[in-house]
């Protein structure tokens, strides 16, 4: 009477294959990990931005040439805001860069022109 079974090298390729397998799906996970991450980063970062821009907007005057720096709180997190104003060819409008830096680390740029009222 014969018996029946996997031999030893079958069930190791069986188990090699579900490794390879299953690595495959933590690295599919780690990587959705991450891409959710940067995308709550991208959010983040757009709304401390955009709150610096829409003040500059939205001020009564033009505002002046220079660099500034300000920190935003945002879902419990601390971001610094660079704000770079630059003359533009015309003097009637400045160009307004909102940089957000996670400590030394860029996140987001956003540009507008802001003229004269």
């Amino acid at each position: 009477m014969m018996q029946r079974g996997f031999t030893l090298i079958e069930v190791l390729v069986a188990l090699a294959i579900v490794a390879i397998a299953l690595l495959a799906g933590l690295q599919a996970t780690s990587a959705l990990t991450r891409n959710a991450q940067r995308q709550s980063d991208i959010l983040l970062a757009h709304l401390c931005a955009e709150n610096e821009l829409v003040k500059t907007r939205l001020s009564r005057q033009m505002p002046a040439i220079g660099d500034s720096s300000q920190t935003c709180e945002q879902a419990g997190r601390s971001l610094t805001v660079g704000v770079v104003v630059r003359p533009t060819p015309n003097p009637s409008f400045r160009r307004v860069d909102a940089q957000v830096l996670d400590g030394d680390n860029p996140i987001l740029r956003l540009t507008t022109i802001v003229g004269r009222r």
